[in-house]
């Protein structure tokens, strides 16, 4: 019975997180559909429209996702940065570079995602007061801009105690639009004729490039697929799979089948066949209820950006940021600064650009089938590399997820100039700073490299010819944990001095979400003065020298914080006159220093007492 219980409790909370998206786009998806088409709203039209949305979701969110994507987990996470783990796996050389780019495409298209899903959703729940009266369109904007602003200024305090309430209204909300359906179709039955898929196919074919059209919003049914696969670490595989099947995937195909019901008794309701398909006295109830949804579902956007910039910069892809933990007890639930405000500022500056839903609508799409597309090719990859499945069903199956998958993606680029550029310009831009920082570290790396000479040299060295000995303790930080840390060579060069026991610490991020603690750290001890520790970390987790110190001291080995110097490597980029074979551009070059200058420094980052911190440095030429 607890098993039950807990599951039925995971069930609902991953209501609140995992559907808040697709969840939503009733709001506007049918609507955004006829509207960028410029299709007649008559019943065979009706029709088309409501089956391709409802194979839609079977097809792409029900067989794509729920059924084969969830599978390709790494120990219960997901997301596309798994993915692409997961691909790279037994691959080399320019393959394996061509499926990293696909993965930080994929990524990158996230954040587009980030800033256009809160901007539609809550303008689409606003608009409902036009319904009521056309007097409020002024007013729509505003609310949207003062609703969207209050939920960024609270993520500083946490979603914990918040987020009790996703699930219940998610439940709430789902059951409404279930309900609202029923009441539409059991007026129209004859609706329920378009799950056939003949009617949807004559109806993209008979329509062509109209049809085509119509496909690019047809997708705004499946936004947030995606988020099936990103959060499953949160909640597990059975949760997400018994909330779609049970609850979800029903609640949506009655209210777009209601939505069509409503249509084809008042084509005039074509305006907003959300809103008009409830009566007049339940409007301010269902507004407020959207909203409420609309805010859920940028919520769990917006931790999603969180969970996934942390991944960057573990994963070694992004500068170091500000990391604050908003719970105790939670470790996924974290809050980053500078990618909150970033995000406010861009979505505020979506709102503003884009006025209402609609033509937002232009703008939404790209970033969603683009990762999709991305999500199909490295999953074929895990199809055969890493589960030797057999070429025929490998190929059948990805011939099956790309035959929709391109169609949609094809669809959505139309939009580009019409505001699809916008998440297209966030990728391009995200993807330019991941790969200008993992390749501007890769090349201090080796600067670094090429300049020490041998750890064990070096050691043998300090024990043959020691220099002067101070009391304490000194924690060396050093990136490769057999090179020569240049914080140590700095001290001995400028100080001319040695503590006492010296620690040589290195943080590993491991291809896995946790490390359990018993496997942590592994200890080595060098010589009678230099003991090398590694840390190892999940690209879930965030690393905390308070934490290991503790673990070191559960196996003998005490660091008393205020009795240990921190040594740090802090280098000065500069740009070289010529750029040397195998180097970026200078103009790249230049753009890697500032990021490099304005990261999070190590001492916050890692959490490491500031008064007990050396920061030591040389100039390196790029």
């Amino acid at each position: 019975m607890d098993k039950k219980h807990g599951v039925a409790a995971t069930t609902l909370a991953a209501l609140g997180i995992v559907y808040g998206d697709i969840g939503t786009s009733p709001l506007y998806a049918l609507k955004e559909s006829f509207a960028a088409s410029h299709i007649e709203p008559n019943q065979m039209n009706i029709f088309g429209f409501v089956s391709l949305i409802f194979w839609s979701l079977l097809l792409i969110v029900t067989l794509k996702y729920v059924v084969f994507i969830l599978r390709a987990d790494n120990k219960g996470e997901g997301g596309v940065i798994i993915l692409m783990q997961q691909a790279l796996r037994y691959l080399h050389g320019k393959p394996a570079w061509l499926v990293m780019m696909m993965g930080l495409i994929g990524t990158a298209l996230f954040y587009g995602d980030a800033m256009i899903t809160p901007a539609i959703s809550v303008l689409s729940a606003a608009e409902g007061l036009t319904v009521i009266h056309a007097g409020f369109r002024d007013w729509v904007m505003p609310i949207a801009l003062v609703i969207l602003v209050g939920l960024f200024v609270i993520q500083k305090h946490g979603t914990q105690k918040i987020g009790t309430f996703f699930g219940p209204v998610m439940l709430i909300w789902f059951a409404s639009i279930a309900l609202i359906g029923l009441y539409q179709i059991a007026q129209h039955p004859r609706i329920l004729l378009a799950i056939n898929p003949l009617y949807g196919l004559t109806f993209a074919w008979h329509h062509g490039w109209g049809g085509f059209i119509g496909l690019g919003c047809v997708v705004l049914a499946v936004t947030g697929a995606e988020a099936l696969y990103a959060d499953m670490g949160h909640f597990g595989r059975r949760p997400i799979q018994l909330a779609w099947v049970s609850l979800v995937l029903p609640s949506l195909a009655l209210n777009y089948m209601g939505q069509g019901a409503l249509l084809m008794h008042s084509p005039s309701a074509l305006s907003n066949p959300f809103f008009l398909s409830v009566p007049h006295w339940g409007l301010l109830p269902l507004i407020a209820l959207a909203t409420l949804a609309t805010v859920i579902a940028s919520q769990a956007v917006i931790s999603g950006a969180f969970s996934l910039t942390r991944q960057a910069i573990q994963l070694g892809f992004s500068p170091r940021m500000s990391i604050v933990h908003t719970s105790a007890e939670e470790m996924g639930q974290i809050y980053m600064p500078t990618v909150n405000w970033m995000l406010l500022g861009a979505v505020t500056l979506v709102v503003i650009t884009f006025h209402d839903s609609a033509h937002l609508a232009s703008a939404y799409g790209i970033a969603v089938t683009g990762t999709m597309v991305m999500t199909t090719i490295m999953f074929a990859l895990v199809m055969r590399n890493s589960w030797r499945w057999p070429i025929p069903v490998v190929l059948g199956l990805t011939g099956l997820f790309l035959s929709f998958d391109l169609v949609f993606f094809g669809a959505n680029l139309l939009k580009l100039v019409h505001g699809g550029w916008f998440p297209m310009l966030v990728a391009l831009v995200v993807v330019f700073v991941f790969s200008t920082w993992r390749r501007g570290r890769l090349l201090i790396q080796d600067a670094q490299r090429d300049n020490s000479g041998s750890l064990a040299d070096f050691l043998q060295n300090l024990q043959d010819y020691p220099p002067q000995i101070v009391d304490g303790n000194a924690v060396f930080m050093v990136s490769d944990p057999f090179s020569i840390p240049r914080a140590l060579l700095h001290n001995l060069k400028h100080n001319r001095v040695l503590h006492e026991y010296n620690v040589l610490l290195t943080i590993q991020t491991k291809d896995v979400p946790h490390v359990a603690n018993i496997d942590r750290v592994a200890i080595k001890q060098l010589s009678p003065r230099f003991t090398r520790i590694i840390a190892n970390y999940g690209f879930q987790e965030t690393p905390n020298i308070t934490q290991i110190l503790a673990l070191v001291a559960e196996q003998g080995i005490e660091l008393s914080t205020m009795e240990t110097s921190f040594f740090l490597s802090r280098d000065s980029i500069t740009v070289a006159e010529k750029t040397a074979p195998g180097h970026m551009a200078r103009l790249r070059t230049g753009f890697f220093k500032w990021l490099y200058k304005n990261s999070t420094a190590p001492t916050d980052y890692y959490r490491i007492p500031g008064n007990r911190v050396v920061e030591l440095g040389a100039q390196v030429s790029l």
